[in-house]
């Protein structure tokens, strides 16, 4: 007889079950093993929203084997993921299991090491059945926006659409600022700008005009800007105020789920979903020689910015060994919450800051090492010293004109001798000043009047995007790259530009139905408030089954008034022209979406119904006849690359072709990433190859 532990995943089992030893036996559920009917909705909305829960088919060897297992334990302990999702699936295990949920076999892991495991296993709690509401709530809110508002999107629309309660809100956030972009009026204004040279040096540095005559300076065209250039020919320039300081820059805080997807994005061009895989791993642990099986970071869904004391002290040695004492504050940093935070754990960090990112890059695939990297400096810097920036910032008077300068430098590097945060379009202008002093007489280089336009908002890219949907209250920190991931696979938002975030016409005209009869579904307040309904009921102060009455009576009264308004209407998805040539009818072929994506459509349809794929060359070349490659996807949507002539020649790859060639035969070069990533020849036979160099090999 053993104590049985149930876990989520397989590979975090292997992990727990090297810690724990004898006496002790780990099995995986791998996710949910019971959850609502897939072919009905499968809520009683007449009952108390109560759910029909069903067991997974797909689970049912998994299911016989837990059972099994179970019969044949002294304990079970229930250790599923500490968040909302693991809780409610550590309830239908009790449930399954015939396991007494108010006893304590709740145990949760912050972090797979030793020390996080033996905490986690001495401190069992019962279920908290508050934490299990609010994620019933969320899926019986989801299932019941699913599978009433679909059907209505398929008979008003075209079949095989999808609507959510979260993911309509980010569609929505993508065509608002589309229309944005597209009713922007650009407006022209002039700036003044001076290259002026002080006696201590014979470099430039720049100065803008400010002010003419004690005013404000807004200049609107050239011929403004031409009337105050006139005025400053000959002029003297005096600095008439010199004014210096001191700034301290604090580090950024650790990372929570948000932070770590955005900065991801910024700083390594991950997509949200790359981010969570890479980090799930080195959450559940991977094998670093020496030590075996560990997990390298703490659980990565959080919005917590706390730290355990351990972990302070733990790297203000470090920082002391590595930088110098001088490089440690004299108080360990604490970070303030949001207000709506969760704190169950701890902001994401290394489990051990020793295993510095050299020590395990032999053990880590190439995701998994810039990943584990940039939480491992992001959390040093955050315990480190200020940075210190000298700076100065002066007047300078013209012929009435007042233009200001200002510049830095570094006293003390403190942090940013580790890592800087990125930000979106926000660049420290500016360095060092020469040595000025008031009243001294400046020499004009150049002085010049530039034309500049004001520019349309930005289209969101996945960084930004999760920006505004955690500033909203818009889903939860395990919510952000399934969400991304859901709206790019139903075609409602597509990549352009590498990585911003463009709506389709699909992802348009649903947005502007669901606007018009169903107005608080893509409402971004009313989904934060529903959000912070949900938080409340794991808090224990509002009962699930009346938030979800509050919300179905308004929805259900929406839908049957949206059913009578749109009576036998259909709402037609745009085309794009182009212009391609149908191959057989000659007329110009249409870029129509369907539940697959873009494809071309003749014009003439229906009595032409000639279709056609849209296809996207890469660089190089196929290796084995010369013709042109294609990027393609599999049914699976994951992207694979194949030779345009895909009957007379079938070569296909997962790796990625580039546009450098053999140095050996000439034929294209092709890149594998992953652990054991390298540039090598596609050609059969040919034996080149090379390790990938991660700051060229791009």
């Amino acid at each position: 007889m053993a104590n049985l532990v149930i876990m989520e995943s397989p590979s975090k089992a292997k992990t727990v079950k090297k810690y724990l030893g004898e006496g002790f036996d780990v099995m995986a559920s791998t996710g949910h093993v019971i959850d609502l009917p897939k072919s009905k909705l499968g809520v009683d909305v007449d009952n108390d929203f109560a759910p029909q829960y069903v067991n997974m088919k797909d689970k049912s060897e998994i299911i016989k084997e837990l059972k099994k297992r179970a019969k044949s334990s002294d304990m079970i302990y229930l250790a599923t993921d500490p968040d909302r999702e693991g809780e409610a699936i550590a309830w239908h295990l009790s449930h399954l299991l015939n396991i007494d949920g108010n006893e304590p076999v709740r145990v949760t892991f912050n972090e797979i090491t030793k020390s996080g495991i033996q905490t986690g296993m001495a401190n069992p709690r019962k279920i908290d059945t508050d934490v299990v509401d609010a994620q019933q709530a969320r899926r019986i809110l989801d299932r019941i926006v699913g599978y009433k508002l679909s059907p209505f999107l398929w008979k008003k629309v075209r079949r095989g659409l999808s609507a959510g309660r979260v993911q309509s809100v980010a569609v929505r956030l993508i065509v608002d600022r589309e229309n944005e972009i597209n009713s922007f009026q650009a407006q022209e204004y002039w700036s003044i700008d001076a290259k002026l040279i002080a006696a201590s040096s014979k470099k430039a540095f720049a100065a803008k005009l400010s002010e003419v005559d004690g005013e404000k300076t807004e200049l609107s065209d050239k011929a403004q800007a031409d009337k105050i250039l006139k005025r400053l020919e000959g002029a003297e320039y005096i600095v008439t105020n010199l004014k210096k300081s001191q700034r301290k820059k604090q580090p950024a805080p650790p990372f929570t789920t948000s932070t770590l997807q955005q900065e991801a994005s910024r700083k390594l061009s991950f997509q949200a979903r790359r981010t969570m895989k890479a980090a799930q791993e080195l959450y559940e642990g991977v094998e670093v020689p020496g030590m075996g099986a560990v997990g390298l970071i703490t659980y990565m869904r959080t919005d917590s910015l706390r730290i355990s004391d351990e972990a302070k002290a733990a790297a203000a040695a470090l920082i002391k060994e590595l930088y110098g004492e001088e490089y440690v504050p004299e108080k360990p940093r604490t970070f303030r919450q949001k207000n709506n935070a969760q704190d169950a754990h701890e902001a994401i960090r290394p489990t051990t800051v020793s295993l510095t990112p050299d020590k395990v890059k032999s053990a880590l695939t190439n995701d998994q090492y810039k990943l584990y990297k940039l939480i491992w400096e992001r959390f040093m810097a955050s315990q480190m010293q200020n940075a210190v920036m000298d700076t100065v910032s002066v007047d300078i008077t013209a012929a009435g004109c007042l233009f200001k300068a200002s510049g830095y430098s570094v006293k003390f590097d403190g942090f940013t001798k580790l890592y800087e945060e990125s930000k979106d379009g926000d660049v420290e202008q500016g360095g060092a000043l020469p040595a000025i002093t008031k009243g001294e007489k400046l020499k004009a280089k150049e002085v010049s009047g530039n034309q500049h336009f004001t520019q349309p908002p930005a289209r969101y890219n996945e960084a930004s995007l999760i920006k505004e949907l955690e500033e909203n209250g818009i889903g939860r920190p395990s919510t952000y790259a399934p969400t991304i991931s859901t709206i790019l696979d139903r075609h409602y938002v597509e990549r352009e530009s590498g990585n911003q975030l463009k709506p389709t016409s699909l992802g348009e005209v649903i947005t502007e139905l669901l606007k018009e009869h169903f107005d608080n579904i893509v409402d971004v307040k009313f989904t934060a408030k529903m959000e912070g309904e949900l938080d409340n009921i794991e808090k224990g102060t509002v009962n699930w089954v009346q938030i979800l009455k509050n919300f179905y009576g308004r929805f259900a009264k929406s839908l049957e008034k949206a059913e009578v308004e749109m009576e036998g209407k259909r709402v037609k998805i745009p085309d794009e022209p182009t212009d391609i040539i149908c191959e057989k009818c000659g007329k110009n072929m249409l870029i129509k979406i369907g539940p697959y994506g873009k494809f071309l459509g003749c014009s003439g349809f229906p009595e032409c119904d000639f279709t056609k794929k849209i296809v996207t060359e890469t660089q190089g070349s196929c290796p084995n006849c010369g013709k042109k490659m294609l990027a393609k996807k599999s049914k699976k949507g994951k992207p694979f690359y194949g030779c345009e002539d895909y009957q007379g020649c079938n070569y296909m790859t997962w790796d990625l072709p580039i546009a450098e060639q053999c140095p050996q035969c000439g034929k294209t070069l092709f890149k594998k990433t992953g652990k054991l990533g390298k540039i090598y020849c596609g050609k059969e036979g040919c034996s080149y190859e090379r390790p990938l160099d991660n700051t060229k090999d791009k």
